[in-house]
């Protein structure tokens, strides 16, 4: 069998965590600041989990990590 090429977005964009989650980083941070509160920037930081449904999708894309 030839070897499975990673998908190189989701290399950049997502992290495998020790217990086997997958980090990921948050959206609608990048522009329109001005639109958002102190608040909701604040939050914006803050890293997040790849929900359950999705980890075998993002599993399939890369699949050495």
């Amino acid at each position: 069998m030839p070897k499975v090429k990673t998908h190189s977005s989701c290399k950049k964009r997502f992290k495998r965590t020790a217990t086997g989650k997958i980090k990921r980083s948050r959206a609608f941070r990048r522009h329109h600041a001005w639109a958002k509160s102190a608040k909701q920037i604040r939050d914006l930081r803050q890293n997040a989990y790849v929900d359950t449904t999705q980890i075998k999708k993002i599993d399939a894309l890369m699949p050495y990590n």
